[in-house]
C-alpha cells in the first residue's frame, strides 16, 4: 500500500462538475455513452469546476506545473480542460481508463436511486448482485495508477479527475482503510477537490 511509505509526489482528486446525466438523474457508467457530448457538463457544472480550481489556485496548492490525469468520460474530460485553462497548464491532459467510471452493471442507464442499492451492498461487504464492478477492482486499478506515477515521477503535483465512487474508493484505500468503507467518508461534492493524505 502506498500509504505505508513516503510518497514522491502530491495527489489531488477532483470530481467532475454537474453533468447532464446528473440533471437527468440517470446512471451513465458505460464508456460508449459516457464519452458522448450529450452527457458532458452543464453550464452550472462548468462554473462549479472553474470556481473550485480558482480557489485551490489562489491557495497556491496547484499551478501551471500540475500534471492532469482524467477519466475518458466526457464529463471528466471537460472538467480537466477547464482545470487546465484556469491553472495555465501547458502540457496535454493525460487520459487514463483507470480513472473511468465504476461500472454499475444492470443499473447502468437506470435512475440514480439505484446507487443506494449498490452502496448498501458495498457497505455490507457482500458480493455484487447486479453485475456491478466490485470495490476491490476499483481499488486495484486506481492504486495501480498511483503506483505507476510514483515510479515515473518525483516532486510533482497531480490532479486526478474522475467520478464520485471511484475517487472515494481511492481516497479510503489511500488512507489505509478498506475499499467497502467508501461511503463512510463525507461524499465528494460535484467539482470538489481534495488532497490525498
Amino acid at each position: 500500500m502506498l500509504k505505508n511509505s513516503p510518497l514522491n509526489n502530491k495527489y489531488f482528486i477532483l470530481r467532475h462538475g454537474e453533468s447532464k446525466a446528473n440533471v437527468a438523474e440517470i446512471i451513465i457508467s458505460d464508456l460508449e455513452n459516457g464519452i458522448k457530448e450529450e452527457f458532458t457538463l452543464t453550464q452550472k457544472g462548468e462554473q462549479q469546476v472553474k470556481d473550485s480550481v480558482e480557489k485551490i489556485k489562489s491557495e497556491e496548492l496547484l499551478n501551471e506545473s500540475t500534471i492532469i490525469y482524467s477519466s475518458p468520460f466526457s464529463r471528466c474530460k471537460k472538467t480537466a480542460e477547464i482545470a487546465k485553462e484556469v491553472l495555465g497548464v501547458k502540457h496535454e491532459i493525460i487520459v487514463d481508463k483507470r480513472l473511468g467510471e465504476r461500472w454499475f452493471g444492470n443499473f447502468n442507464n437506470t435512475h440514480i436511486k439505484n446507487y443506494q442499492r449498490i452502496w448498501d451492498i458495498d457497505r455490507e461487504h457482500k458480493q455484487p448482485i447486479e453485475n456491478e464492478e466490485p470495490v476491490n477492482l476499483v481499488e486495484k486499478r486506481t492504486m495501480s495508477l498511483l503506483a505507476d506515477l510514483e515510479k515515473k515521477y518525483s516532486s510533482k503535483n497531480f490532479l486526478l479527475v474522475s467520478h464520485g465512487d471511484v475517487l472515494q474508493i481511492l481516497e479510503v484505500c489511500f488512507s489505509g482503510r478498506l475499499a467497502h468503507e467508501h461511503r463512510d467518508v463525507v461524499p465528494l461534492e460535484k467539482a470538489e477537490i481534495r488532497e490525498l493524505k
